[in-house]
């Protein structure tokens, strides 16, 4: 399960060693952790990182198919925190040390920066292949964060793209060594900790206000 801990000014928060898949009990983990981030002061940001094969392979989908009857409430869950990850009021990074799949691969989109790891790994949107449709929330996360052609490819192709080709496509802002990504990762959370405060919540909800709408949308999350 998640775990947070604090080095300095830099929160880590550890998704798990499994496929960190968005099991509800999983997220109310992430979203506890997050409520703890939220109400320190001073200084500080925040590496989500992983440990084992998968950062995150995204939707809990047994338990999507177990609870048919929740399915809305569930990604309207998800794609809320899709929006306060994108909304923090500081910096934030998302260390890929393994596969980035799916709602796992949205989540790192919605932080600040992404280092991955460069000779294993995969960051991929499979959805065309899945035959799932990605939620207009979803839809607006990934083409507010990548640029037209990137977001054009990864969502109809379902290509996996290797850490240098994430890093040449703009999907990920450094491509690392193994065991140097989430170092690297919370040196780059540390040199931007001082940027955490009201102005930069301002900034991030100015610049993502369309998109943050849509996420936040609760009337039809798959409409």
């Amino acid at each position: 399960m998640p775990a947070l801990t604090r080095d300095d000014d830099v929160f880590v928060l550890d998704l798990g060693d499994t496929e960190n898949r968005f099991h509800p009990d999983w997220l109310a983990e992430v979203e506890a952790a997050l409520d703890e981030v939220e109400r320190a002061e001073g200084p500080r940001a925040l590496v989500t990182a992983a440990t084992g094969k998968f950062f995150s392979n995204g939707l809990d989908l047994d338990w999507l198919m177990a609870h048919g009857d929740q399915s809305d409430d569930y990604v309207i869950r998800v794609q809320a925190l899709f929006a306060r990850v994108l909304s923090l009021p500081l910096i934030t990074v998302a260390a890929l040390q393994g596969h980035t799949f799916a709602a796992g691969a949205m989540l790192s989109l919605a932080h600040d920066f992404r280092v991955m790891r460069g000779d294993r790994g995969f960051w991929c949107l499979p959805e065309a292949d899945l035959g799932i449709p990605f939620t207009r929330g979803m839809s607006a996360l990934i083409q507010a964060r990548l640029t037209p052609q990137t977001a054009h490819e990864a969502m109809t192709t379902g290509r996996r793209y290797g850490g240098a080709d994430a890093l040449a496509a703009g999907l990920v802002d450094r491509a690392v060594e193994e065991d140097a990504v989430r170092s690297t990762a919370v040196e780059l959370a540390a040199s931007l900790a001082g940027k955490a405060g009201p102005t930069l919540g301002t900034i991030k909800a100015r610049m993502y206000a369309p998109t943050l709408a849509v996420l936040r949308d609760r009337t039809d999350p798959r409409g």
